[in-house]
C-alpha cells in the first residue's frame, strides 16, 4: 500500500491546509495571550529565524536526496537500455534458431521494459512485474541450453550479456523502491508546522498574508514529493532511450 508521498498532488493539499491552519492557530495564540513584553516577542523572532532556517536547510536537503534518486533512475534506464542492445547483437552469435528465440523474447523483454516506466496504473503493476519475471526466466533459458550444448567462450559470451539484462532491471526496480523515507518526511512536517505556528503567532494583523508562508512551503512540498516519486507526478523518467532501440529495431 503506497503513502501519501508517493502522490505530490495530495502532499501539496495536505501541506497546505495543514500548515494555513497552524498559521491560523498561532494567531489565534497570538489574540488569546496578547500581553507579551518586547523581550519575549525579541526572543520569538529569533526563535522563528532559526526555525526557518532550519526548515529551509531541511528542505533543501530533501530536495537533493530526491534529485539524486531521480538521477539514479535515469541512469538504470540508460543501463539497461545499453544492456538490451548489447544482447541483441550478441545473440547472433548463437546458432540461428536459438538466436531467433532470443531475439523475439528479447524484444518482448524491450516491450514491457518500456510499459514498466510509463505505467501509472497500480493495478496493472503486479501483472508487469509478472510478466517481466516470467520473460527473465525464459530469456535465460533461451541462453543456457545452447551454453550447455556447447560450453565455448562465445556462449559465455551471450550468458554474461544476459546476466546484465536481468542485473540491470532489479538495479532499477531497486531505484524505483529507494525513496526519502517516511520519518524524514514526518520530521520536516513536523518542523514546518511549529515554523508556521511561530510565524502566525509572530506577525500581527497579516490577513490573507499569512497564507504567505504555507504556501510557499507546500510548493517546496510538493517539489521535493514529485522528484521523488516515480510514477505519480508531472516529473518522471521517460524511458527513451529504451524507446530509441525499440524504433530501431521495428517495434
Amino acid at each position: 500500500m503506497e503513502n501519501l508521498t508517493h502522490y505530490p498532488v495530495l502532499v501539496f493539499a495536505a501541506a497546505f491546509v495543514s500548515l494555513s491552519l497552524s498559521s491560523e492557530s498561532g494567531a489565534w495564540l497570538r489574540r488569546r495571550y496578547s500581553d507579551a513584553s518586547d523581550e519575549q516577542n525579541e526572543a520569538l523572532g529569533v526563535i522563528l529565524g532559526a526555525t526557518l532556517t532550519l526548515l529551509a536547510l531541511i528542505i533543501g536537503f530533501s530536495f537533493s536526496m530526491a534529485t539524486n534518486r531521480y538521477e539514479q533512475r535515469k541512469t538504470f534506464e540508460e543501463a539497461e537500455a545499453s544492456a538490451i542492445g548489447t544482447e541483441l547483437l550478441r545473440a547472433d552469435l548463437l546458432p540461428p534458431a536459438d538466436a531467433s528465440s532470443v531475439r523475439q523474447l528479447l524484444g518482448e523483454y524491450l516491450n514491457q521494459r518500456i510499459v514498466f516506466f510509463i505505467n501509472k496504473d497500480d493495478a496493472q503493476r503486479a501483472r508487469i512485474d509478472e510478466r517481466i519475471g516470467q520473460l527473465e526466466t525464459d530469456l535465460w533459458a533461451a541462453v543456457r541450453v545452447p551454453a550447455q550444448a556447447q560450453p565455448t567462450p562465445v556462449a559465455a559470451l551471450v550468458l554474461a550479456g544476459m546476466n546484465d539484462v536481468i542485473n540491470s532491471q532489479g538495479y532499477t526496480q531497486a531505484a524505483y523502491w529507494n525513496r526519502i523515507p517516511t520519518a524524514a518526511w514526518c520530521l520536516m512536517a513536523a518542523i514546518a508546522l511549529c515554523s508556521n505556528v511561530l510565524f502566525g503567532y509572530r506577525v500581527r494583523n497579516a490577513g490573507k498574508l499569512s497564507l504567505v508562508l504555507p504556501l510557499v512551503v507546500s510548493i517546496s512540498l510538493l517539489l521535493i514529493a514529485d522528484t521523488d516519486a516515480p510514477r505519480h507526478g508531472l516529473i518522471h523518467v521517460s524511458p527513451q532511450n529504451l524507446e530509441s532501440l525499440a524504433r530501431s529495431l521495428g517495434h
